[in-house]
């Protein structure tokens, strides 16, 4: 078992400026939390995440390790002659004093490089630099150096093929210039956490987080049979984090090298030992495939679209978005099972007593009773079973939950038995197995007793743990981004507001709705009618996550510039839902992920959600098709409805358990969702609504919520 609980691997290889996708930031990670990899733009970015994680991993009792892609110490010499201290921490300090490296990846690493330059002899030891950038003391090309008196690779390098020196600053492969800059931002870490954070090998793996360095081409076979990943870094940081986990990290970390050359060079986590991580590292989760670009359409000829086809069309074209992933037990409430779960062992797992009492063959009474029996020496309790038989003709004293000894099938409960500890007496007849519970009587071992597709509860958990299921096969939570849109809309509430605007309601609602629906919500933030930025926007949540929902600019309006985008761009079905309130609904792909796009009045919204999200996300989360359960209830209103569309109401119950409606039918009125406990649901015909007419009632409990 892994000697931590979370593993992140970083490809420390930003870009000049802030990028993603290939060549930029990668975070891979596995154990307890695992997520999918991740695309930081700039170092500040994944510094920021760093420390994110190692303050929730402080929170947890966590131990994580964390391995960068960059030279933790340089050749021996270098940290002597340059700090005064034969020490790789030393040289971190020092950076950390001198390198100057901003939000957008800005920095002064060449300087650097060449202020360290003037202080050994002749010339170097580094080099490489952009063409133009005056730096006399920084050669240009590695040829150019000269008596600096150092060696090219550390001892650790020798054992990595392919590993380029630490001095190298320019073009492929120059792991010098992440390492100037990378030193300099973890020794900042280290003094922000102090003692709850070791450097291995110079301080040893006992804190509970430790930052090691790696090399991410130990893995390169299982890299170039890898599938699904946005790019090589990312596929690198996911296998390679996956397999320190599962790898014996004692034989990783048993290092034969001097300490000496450990404090000062470092060593690379993992050398020699490739071998060992590709035999422990197992097959990368398969990554469902991402939506046909007209899986929305649909036939020619249908305008508007009855409540109920729009359902079905929606079941149809989708899918499961998200991979699967192994979690502990503990870990799943909530977690959707991708398989069917089977009992390891029996419940019970052994034929045991339901009461205190005492036990003996059933068989061995004679007549109705009443019976006098002898006692054996010694009892039967929960985890203390007897270790001998009882004999025909005695009993014993027996406890709630022991197992049965040999010899007895039938348990007497104590307050019907007299007793003066050799003998116990009691009135009959006496039916056989009375007071016992028979192994295997609530779930017997091998069966399933958990079905793929089920949402663990808190129950599951308790009954997964007493069959001996200590990890189980889930989904990984659906991610699930919104977006708010429009010139109109201010997104912090807090700040003063002109009579022309509205502050964003749907997207706090939204939100806190996929929280409770389970999914992992990722807030896009709001941006104005500006093509632009709203395509900046989609695909930032593209890049983040697996279901994007919208709200406003839906319709066909001269500033609905989201389902023009979508429509240009996106694959866009445009859906006129025959529902109130709701009625717009743009269905389409951005860049393969779903886009969800929902009325911009708060009520539609939130009747939208309910009626179409809930069961599609589920169904994408992996959970399957959920529809909400519907009651009969007493109406305690009046209505007449026109026929064509299906209409939903904010309704509550009343004291005598009828159902009354909020006053107003206006899709602005936000206070008639603060109002409702659920909705009542009124067909696509004609309906006239009367007091004690039964009408159909959806408790919001029944969407989830």
């Amino acid at each position: 078992m892994s000697r931590f609980d979370r593993v992140l691997v970083v490809d420390w290889s930003a870009n000049a400026t802030p990028k993603l996708g290939a060549d930029s930031i990668w975070i891979g990670s596995a154990g307890a939390g695992a997520v999918a990899p991740r695309n930081m733009p700039t170092r500040f970015a994944c510094m920021e995440a760093l420390r994110t994680e190692i303050a929730a991993a402080q929170a947890s009792g966590q131990r994580m390790l964390v391995a960068f892609d960059i030279g933790f110490g340089f050749p021996r010499g270098f940290a002597a002659h340059l700090t005064g201290r034969a020490e790789a921490l030393a040289v971190w300090d020092w950076l950390a004093d001198r390198v100057e490296d901003d939000a957008r990846n800005a920095n002064n690493r060449f300087e650097v490089a060449a202020q360290i330059n003037r202080v050994f002899p002749g010339i170097g030891p580094f080099w490489g630099r952009p063409n133009g950038r005056d730096l006399p003391d920084l050669p240009a090309k590695g040829t150019a150096r000269e008596g600096h008196g150092l060696a090219e690779l550390r001892d650790t390098e020798a054992l990595c093929a392919g590993a380029h020196p630490m001095w190298k600053l320019y073009t492929t492969g120059s792991v010098g210039s992440q390492s100037l800059l990378g030193q300099a931002h973890l020794a900042r870490l280290r003094q922000e956490f102090t003692d709850a954070l070791s450097v291995w090998p110079m301080e040893g793996d006992e804190a509970p987080i430790v930052l090691v360095e790696t090399y991410l081409s130990l893995i390169d076979p299982a890299v170039k049979q890898a599938q699904n990943y946005p790019c090589k870094d990312a596929a690198q940081v996911d296998l390679l984090a996956r397999a320190f986990h599962h790898a014996d990290m004692t034989q990783l970390m048993a290092v034969s090298a001097t300490p000496e050359t450990l404090r000062e060079e470092g060593w690379i986590l993992g050398a020699g030992h490739a071998a060992h991580l590709l035999e422990v590292l197992e097959p990368a989760p398969l990554t469902p495939p991402r939506l046909r670009n007209d899986c929305f359409a649909m036939p020619q000829g249908v305008d508007w679209v009855p409540v109920d086809t729009a359902l079905n069309r929606l079941r149809t074209a989708l899918h499961p978005l998200t991979a699967e992933e192994d979690v502990d037990i503990k870990e799943a409430g909530g977690r959707i099972l991708t398989q069917d779960i089977v009992a390891r062992r029996a419940n019970p797992p052994a034929a045991n007593s339901a009461v205190d009492g005492y036990g003996f063959a059933q068989a061995s009474l004679e007549g109705n009773g009443p019976y006098t029996l002898p006692l054996v020496v010694g009892r039967a309790a929960a985890g203390q079973p007897f270790g001998g038989e009882v004999p025909r003709g005695y009993a014993i004293r027996i406890l709630t939950g022991a197992i049965l000894p040999e010899g007895v099938d039938t348990v007497v409960l104590e307050e019907d038995c007299a007793s003066d500890e050799s003998r116990v007496a009691f009135d009959g007849p006496i039916k056989p197995r009375i007071n016992t519970r028979k192994a295997g009587e609530d779930v017997v071992a091998g069966a399933i007793f958990l079905p793929a597709g089920r949402s663990l509860t808190p129950a599951d958990l308790a009954l997964a743990s007493a069959l001996g299921v200590g990890r189980v096969k889930v989904y990984r939570h659906l991610r699930v981004g919104v977006l708010s849109t429009g010139d109109e809309l201010l997104a912090d509430p807090n700040s003063a507001a002109q009579p022309h605007q509205i502050f964003d309601a749907n997207r706090p609602m939204l939100l806190e709705i996929i929280r409770k629906w389970g999914h992992v919500p990722v807030d896009l933030g709001h941006v104005p009618d500006d093509p632009v930025r709203i395509a900046a926007a989609l695909d930032n949540g593209a890049r983040a996550c697996d279901v994007i929902l919208t709200s406003g600019g839906a319709s066909a309006g001269d500033e609905d510039h989201v389902s023009r985008l979508l429509r240009e761009k996106g694959n866009l079905s445009s859906w006129r839902i025959a529902l109130k309130p709701g009625r717009p609904l743009a269905l389409a792909l951005w860049q393969g992920v779903p886009v969800l796009g929902l009325p911009g009045n708060p009520v539609a919204a939130f009747v939208c959600t309910l009626i179409f999200g809930r069961p599609a996300l589920s169904l994408m989360a992996g959970c399957g098709w959920q529809e909400p359960q519907g009651f009969l209830v007493e109406a305690a209103f009046t209505k007449t409805k026109k026929p064509g569309r299906r209409e939903y109401l904010r309704a509550r119950l009343d004291a005598e358990g009828r159902v009354e409606v909020f006053a107003s039918e206006g899709s602005g009125r936000i206070s008639g969702l603060s109002w409702a406990e659920g909705l009542v649901e009124l067909p696509d015909g004609a309906e006239t609504i009367q007091p004690g007419v039964m009408v159909r009632y959806f408790p919001l409990a029944s969407f989830g919520l």
